[in-house]
């Protein structure tokens, strides 16, 4: 049984099946580099992932369903936690540009949405930026 199922609510479930997500994009190009695992290590202090737990969730046989917030700040938040760990490595795949697309759209956003949203990101994500400063351009 995967870990995640242990967890039936709550924040502690939310964080694990947003951190597995990033994980799964994380080894989207079939491994995890070492540059992706500092990020996927310091999410998985910041959102108290245990060791056992962070094992788990890096099994290649462990598929996670997408917890959708429901504030569209938390939303967002979690799509430019996802833009950090694509952007890692500096660079970007067909698979992994897939797979924030689709990520987009299953946290709540219409697909016309979720296209200008990554396009701006895209355009400005090259550097080390915080939430505010990513919400106020997306924003306007």
């Amino acid at each position: 049984m995967p870990i995640i199922d242990l967890y039936e609510h709550g924040e502690k479930r939310k964080n694990l099946a947003h951190f597995a997500t990033l994980a799964s994009l994380a080894a989207v190009d079939g491994e995890v580099n070492p540059k992706e695992k500092a990020v996927l290590d310091r999410f998985a202090f910041k959102l108290n992932i245990t060791d056992a737990e962070y094992k788990e969730v890096m099994k290649k046989e462990n598929r996670y369903p997408i917890e959708t917030p429901h504030s569209g700040e938390k939303r967002l938040k979690r799509l430019f936690e996802f833009f950090q760990m694509a952007f890692a490595d500096h660079t970007i795949d067909e698979d992994q540009v897939r797979l924030i697309e689709k990520y987009a759209v299953a946290l709540g956003y219409p697909s016309k949405d979720a296209e200008r949203i990554i396009k701006k990101s895209f355009d400005i994500f090259e550097g080390k930026i915080s939430f505010e400063a990513y919400q106020y351009v997306l924003e306007h």
